[in-house]
């Protein structure tokens, strides 16, 4: 099955009257995890900004270099705010730095995940407490971090939207990564539930196995992705991560008001077909 080539989409995007409709003009939003132009979160920030909105970035120590790199090739420069998520003061900063910036923010995307190489490939009755720990802290709790610090600079709403694996199957080689992406999905739950009062709505977009630099450390990962594409419905290309940019802003953007505590899945269907052969139940 063919898809339009990722170098299209934004073409795509500037042409469309969804484009036209500046979905999220004068949003003010809020983008982590931006490693290479080839993150995720590269995609959802560049349909973000045709669509209107004006960004920060985060990034963090060695990275923040790559970071850089990847925002020169974004539609419009945006500037890279220092965020490391298992600082918990760097959340503090995040905090003052925005509202002096822009006072308020509109939206965010978390974009951050991380399991050391022992939690993964098969080691989940071995993994060290150390290593389980680091992973549930930059992958779910960090959402929760997140959130804390940027709903005071939410007064009139927002929304948050964090990347998210289905976290309701035991996926092979995944382990103490697949923990987190479940811990992930109960954390939006329980941030819907104490933001909505706030108008602050809280989703996640669980995708399919893209190609990223991210995705090379994920055992097994090769098998995943020949998986996914013999069995979506509606097809699916590991290579194309601009699918992953428009459902993102929807539930950034006020067309999503009436919607929390919910995971869109972004996977060509594959969700809805039933167990992946070998993934113990």
């Amino acid at each position: 099955m063919t898809s339009m080539p990722a170098q299209l989409v934004p073409r795509a995007l500037a042409e469309s009257r969804l484009s036209g409709a500046r979905l999220l003009e004068g949003k003010r939003i809020v983008i982590t995890g931006i490693a290479t132009r080839h993150s995720l979160a590269f995609r959802v920030a560049e349909a973000a900004q045709l669509l209107g909105a004006e960004l920060v970035l985060t990034s963090f120590g060695r990275m923040r270099r790559m970071t850089e790199r990847a925002a020169r090739q974004l539609p419009e420069q945006a500037d890279i705010l220092e965020l490391d998520v298992n600082d918990p003061e760097a959340f503090e900063l995040l905090h003052g730095d925005l509202e002096r910036r822009w006072g308020a923010v509109d939206g965010a995307l978390h974009a951050v995940a991380y399991a050391p190489p022992d939690a993964m490939g098969g080691n989940f009755l071995t993994t060290p407490r150390e290593s389980a720990e680091l992973a549930f802290r930059t992958s779910a709790y960090s959402f929760k971090a997140l959130a804390a610090a940027l709903a005071p600079l939410m007064s009139a709403g927002g929304s948050l939207v964090a990347l998210d694996f289905d976290g309701s199957r035991a996926w092979p080689t995944y382990d103490w990564m697949g923990v987190c992406k479940a811990a992930l999905e109960s954390v939006s739950r329980y941030l819907a539930r104490d933001l909505g009062p706030r108008g602050i709505r809280v989703n996640l977009v669980a995708c399919g196995p893209l190609e990223t630099l991210a995705s090379q450390g994920v055992p097994g990962f090769a098998d995943l992705c020949k998986t996914w594409s013999l069995r979506a419905p509606l097809g699916w290309d590991t290579g194309d991560s601009s699918v992953l940019a428009g459902p993102v802003c929807f539930l950034l953007s006020d067309l999503a008001v009436a919607i929390s505590g919910e995971v869109l899945h972004v996977d060509g269907g594959f969700n809805a077909i039933g167990a992946v052969e070998g993934v113990r139940h």
